[in-house]
Parts: C-alpha cells; sequence; structure tokens
C-alpha cells in the first residue's frame, strides 16, 4: 500500500498566534504532501518497499535501489520530518519537560535553560534549509543537532525527540527573515508528552 500521511491532530488554526493558519495549510497539505507523492512515485519502480515502514527505509537508505535512493532519500525525509514536526507541537502546551525527559535534560544540559540555549543557537545557524533536532542515541544519551535539507537521525542511527523545521517556508509568511523569532515562540507549542513517548523507546 501507498505511503501515507498523518492527520493533523489539530486544527490548522490551532497553533496560532506563533504559527499563522495559512502557513500551518501550505505547508501540510502542500508541501507535505507533495513530498509524500513523490515518495510514492519512487517507491512504485521498487514496490516490494512498500512493505518496509517509512523508518526502516529511512534507517537504511544504502539497500534502497540507486535509480530512487536520491528521490527516496530527499522525499522520504520530507514526509517523515514533517511527521515528527506536527507531532512536535500541539497547542495549549506547558512549556516545560516533562517525566523522565525533563531529568535527563538537566543532567545532560544542566538545565533546561541550557539546553533551550543550544537549540536555538544550533536551529539558528543552519545555514540554508533543514531542521534542529534533540535526538537520543540507543540508551538514552541526549544531543541537539542540525540536518541539511531533508537528512534525518535516522539516517545517523539516532532517534529524534522532538524537531523544529527551519525551512523558510516552515515560518517565512508570518516572521519573514525573523527565524529567531519564530524559534523563540515555538517553544510554547512543544509537546512534551509526545517527546517523553519517544524518549521512552531508546531509554
Amino acid at each position: 500500500m501507498p505511503f501515507e500521511i498523518p492527520p493533523l491532530r489539530y486544527s490548522l488554526d490551532a497553533l496560532e498566534p506563533i504559527i499563522d493558519t495559512q502557513t500551518v495549510e501550505i505547508h501540510y497539505t502542500k508541501h507535505h504532501a507533495t513530498y509524500l507523492k513523490n515518495l510514492n512515485a519512487a517507491i512504485e519502480k521498487h514496490p516490494q518497499f512498500f512493505e518496509w515502514t517509512l523508518e526502516k527505509i529511512m534507517s537504511n537508505l544504502d539497500q534502497i535501489p540507486e535509480d530512487i535512493r536520491t528521490a527516496v532519500r530527499n522525499n522520504g525525509g520530507g514526509v517523515y520530518n514533517h511527521n515528527v514536526y506536527w507531532a512536535s507541537m500541539a497547542p495549549g502546551q506547558s512549556g516545560n519537560p516533562v517525566g523522565k525527559l525533563a531529568d535527563v535534560i538537566n543532567t545532560t544540559f544542566g538545565s533546561f535553560n541550557n539546553l533551550k540555549a543550544e537549540f536555538e543557537k544550533t536551529a539558528l545557524s543552519r545555514f540554508g534549509s533543514g531542521y534542529c533536532w534533540l535526538s537520543a542515541k540507543n540508551g538514552g544519551q541526549l544531543l541537539v543537532h542540525s540536518t541539511a535539507n531533508q537528512d534525518s537521525p535516522l539516517q545517523e542511527g539516532i532517534m529524534p525527540i522532538l524537531v523544529i523545521d527551519v525551512w523558510e517556508h516552515a515560518y517565512y509568511l508570518k516572521y519573514q527573515n525573523r527565524r529567531a523569532d519564530y524559534i523563540i515562540n515555538w517553544w510554547s507549542l512543544v509537546n512534551w508528552k509526545e517527546a517523553e513517548k519517544q524518549f521512552a523507546k531508546v531509554n
């Protein structure tokens, strides 16, 4: 069966005023959907890979046939990364990490504020298009890092916990060139309960 993108867990206007309705609509129904269409078109040439999960594909790109590998890397990454991005956010959030993830953040970075500072610096310094992630290695070691274009942590063998999309289409309608404002405001949308679920998979 062709891959699908998960439905949004909230309405298109639910992330207002941090992320405007029009940006969410265009981002989800145009950008994300186009990556999905292109991914399925590529996999149709080797349909046995529809039996794989998207996570398995992105973790094993060296096993994808060379004639579709670049298309799958770019478009599969586009689908997967956006799946994580939308799940990383929710309206009405507390703004603070929860559970064991909160404890490990304090142990690893010294404080949540230290994590925020490192994350914001990393997200702001991503040249061009890409993402900034809080990820975890097997065993639960946390790290903040950035990937270019549609590359994902799965290609590095690590598990994403949460992510901010810093492609311009993620923020430009509202923030124009003020990426820093978008990044700082984004914290009030972070779905820490979902992040804790992701962290539990590797800890």
